[in-house]
């Protein structure tokens, strides 16, 4: 493995502000470590790396002053966000020989602050599921293990940073896409505030469950790309202005919190496999060793699955309703089911629905006001096998629908809080666990500040590796 692949994303931008490295150079490592690994885990699907190189020309050619907070770093975008000129194919039939005009939002932003858009990360169909796969491009396998999952949505961002073909990544997140596929990968991935990153164009710019965020091998790297990604955009009505304070600099200076509340299933909301729940309790208890009182307790979480399975729905029907009229018959059986439970709601299931989640929203910030921090297990299982399309029991209880596992994330998900995985340790079979951190409203650059100091106190090994075979079961 080339040392330029085990470097961080900010020693890797450092050396190229100052020389010490061409943008080409570090394209060439890069493009040679994806055709080294990337066949056994199919990360990333998609290459530009012609288009990165022409960008990378342009960039050079500025003072380093000048070049962005991204400097000509190399960063993957998920297949849901167009890139212009590249196929991006939402994981979907529908749009597989799909190449846009135009790049999201999200990609524009990354761009200007001068990321280099090199390959589109792997993503299950409109990202519906936690666990990567679809007609287009196959399944994504975890490089801890090839015959696991990589989890969902963003699987193929975070497989590529745990297999070393990225060093940071964007992706996205509704019901754990970004804290999921971290978990299972061993990566950290952040969950910001609505309104935080830009997230068109879509088809509904008022919606709050569904938004774009970093994800890299650790806090520091993390921080950095959500400063490139964060800030307002005048095109998206609820997009937030950029604080003044840097996320990279929140995350490179730790601090302990006072008081921190440990859940292992959010207040019996969802089973927890027992392992899981025994390596996050532990990790979460490291806190004290740091001078940090840690209580188990958690906020009400009652009526979160309703809640989100309905707004959910709406989310789906909203979105692809074009979809479902015009191509049906090219969309997978899930995503058919989101948008079906959609169009059967009635107003009252939809307003129940928006007060259950303020009332759940109200009582987390109520708790967060005793509270620095909320922590949890990430996912609620380890990774699973790679071949399953989704996990249907957990610690003796059968799941009624196939994203009922991913509670953990999409209860947080609910209140809009800021939330993010962070890897806290392996199981007996040494597959990665994610510990979920949660922070207050709006408060991404505390969130990653304190987490920076548990992060410091574990220094767990987060990578990058060589794809690993492994057994299918046990």
């Amino acid at each position: 493995m080339h040392e330029l692949i085990r470097a961080t994303a900010r020693e890797v931008l450092a050396r190229l502000n100052s020389g010490e490295i061409s943008h080409g150079e570090l394209l060439d490592v890069l493009e040679a470590r994806v055709a080294d690994v990337d066949g056994a885990v199919n990360a990333l699907p998609t290459l530009c790396f012609e288009r990165a190189r022409e960008r990378a020309a342009s960039i050079a050619t500025r003072p380093a002053t000048a070049r962005g907070v991204l400097g000509g770093l190399p960063v993957p975008i998920k297949d849901l966000s167009d890139v212009a000129g590249v196929r991006s194919t939402h994981g979907s039939p529908i749009y597989a020989d799909h190449v846009p005009a135009q790049s999201a939002h999200v990609v524009e932003r990354i761009e200007a602050a001068g990321g280099l858009v090199y390959a589109k990360s792997n993503t299950p169909e409109f990202g519906a599921g936690g666990s990567t796969f679809n007609e287009v491009f196959g399944r994504t396998c975890n490089p801890w293990n090839l015959a696991r999952s990589a989890a969902g949505s963003s699987g193929g961002a975070a497989a590529a940073l745990a297999s070393g073909t990225a060093w940071v990544a964007q992706g996205s997140d509704m019901g754990g896409s970004l804290r999921n596929p971290a978990s299972f990968c061993g990566v950290a991935g952040m969950r910001p505030s609505p309104g935080r990153v830009p997230r068109g164009p879509t088809a509904d710019l008022f919606g709050s469950l569904s938004v774009e965020g970093p994800m890299a091998r650790n806090l520091g790297d993390l921080g950095l790309l959500l400063d490139a990604m964060a800030g307002a955009d005048p095109r998206e009505p609820l997009a937030q202005p950029a604080p003044n304070v840097s996320f990279r600099a929140a995350a490179e200076a730790p601090q302990v919190p006072r008081r921190v509340a440990f859940t292992p299933d959010l207040g019996g909301l969802t089973p927890v496999d027992p392992e899981v729940a025994a390596i996050c309790e532990a990790a979460a208890r490291r806190y004290e060793a740091l001078g940090a009182e840690v209580v188990e307790a958690s906020p009400d979480f009652t009526g979160a699955h309703e809640a989100f399975q309905t707004l959910r729905a709406v989310a789906f029907a909203t979105g692809h309703a074009a979809h479902y009229a015009e191509k049906r018959g090219l969309l997978k059986p899930d995503v058919i089911w989101n948008i079906e439970k959609g169009h059967a709601l009635r107003g009252e299931d939809v307003a129940r629905a928006s007060l259950i989640r303020t009332r759940i929203t109200a009582g987390l910030v109520d708790f967060l006001g005793e509270f620095d921090l909320l922590l949890s297990p990430a996912t609620c299982v380890a990774p699973f096998p790679v071949e399953s399309r989704t996990v249907t029991e957990c610690a003796g209880v059968t799941f009624d629908t196939y994203i009922d596992w991913l509670a953990m994330a999409y209860a947080i998900t609910l209140t809009s809080a800021p939330a993010l995985s962070l890897p806290c340790g392996f199981t007996r079979a040494g597959l990665p666990v994610g510990l979920q951190i949660v922070a207050p409203l709006r408060a991404e650059a505390r969130l990653l500040s304190l987490a920076a100091s548990l992060e410091r106190e574990l220094a767990v090994e987060t990578g990058p590796i060589d794809p690993r075979p492994g057994a299918a079961s046990g």
